[in-house]
């Protein structure tokens, strides 16, 4: 995806779920249906910071999110086919963009009719979708795994409607060895069958960077890879494949593509 720089004070930012620019519609009629998040902590996304950092798909207007409504699209149309909805985000290598597609792609989610959308950060060793938003979290799924806390202490709302994020605490070096934990597979296991119309999303580490990822991948129902256009190298791209269970693989995002009218795509 290309991304034109813009100041994100030019744009209509949304704070709340009441400023979502589907407000005008008759939800009830149009099939609209948005759960009141009472567990989860409260804690509102910051737009300015979450436009600095590319979260694209906070701005309602922004020309870059058609690129994202069309992945979403075949994701739904491949998800629908093969069932399953939960989806691992990783790429070959760091830095390709694979945070800001997974935040996107979620933001992008909750915007559909269908379905809810919970946001979960797995990359232990740099937790960056809390940050990315501009939201203050001191807590993530480590507390969870290792202190045995409670989830639904750990659950954030930013206030946007149907979507809900785990993401904050500390960093962790045996980041490989909780992901394939027991407890682990367990919570995955939870996640994917607590709420039928809820895809989640998982941001996972790169691929050929450390085993943490791989050890997600069995428990997820999809992949989603990221690779940086004109920057990964082909070889890298063919070896993170290769270590990937192959009927997973939803197919591969290729962020900061320049096509011939000059605008950018996934």
């Amino acid at each position: 995806m290309r991304w034109r720089k813009k100041n994100p004070q030019q744009e209509v930012l949304p704070k709340t779920a009441t400023e979502q620019p589907w407000d005008s519609y008759d939800k009830e009629k149009a099939g609209w249906v948005s759960p009141t998040y009472t567990q989860s902590q409260t804690l509102p996304l910051n737009s300015l910071v979450a436009a600095e950092n590319r979260c694209v798909a906070v701005l309602p207007n922004s020309p870059d999110i058609e690129a994202y409504k069309l992945l979403r699209t075949q994701i739904l149309q491949k998800t629908e086919q093969e069932g399953g909805r939960a989806v691992m985000v990783t790429s070959p290598l760091p830095g390709e963009g694979k945070t800001t597609t997974a935040i996107n792609l979620a933001f992008t989610f909750a915007r559909e009719f269908k379905q809810t959308v919970l946001l979960v950060d797995c990359d232990f060793r740099r937790q960056r979708i809390h940050e990315l938003l501009g939201i203050k979290s001191e807590k993530g799924l480590v507390n969870h795994l290792l202190n045995g806390e409670p989830v639904s202490d750990l659950i954030i709302w930013p206030g946007i409607e149907k979507l809900t994020l785990i993401s904050g605490g500390r960093t962790i070096q045996t980041s490989s060895e909780v992901l394939g934990s027991p407890r682990m597979k367990a919570l995955v296991q939870d996640m994917k069958t607590r709420y039928p119309d809820r895809y989640i999303f998982f941001d996972a580490p790169a691929i050929l960077t450390c085993a943490d990822a791989l050890a997600l991948a069995p428990q997820v129902d999809h992949i989603l890879m990221v690779v940086l256009a004109g920057a990964t190298p082909l070889s890298e791209v063919k070896s993170a494949l290769q270590l990937l269970p192959p009927e997973k693989v939803l197919g591969l995002v290729l962020n900061n593509c320049k096509t011939n009218n000059k605008k950018g795509r996934t």
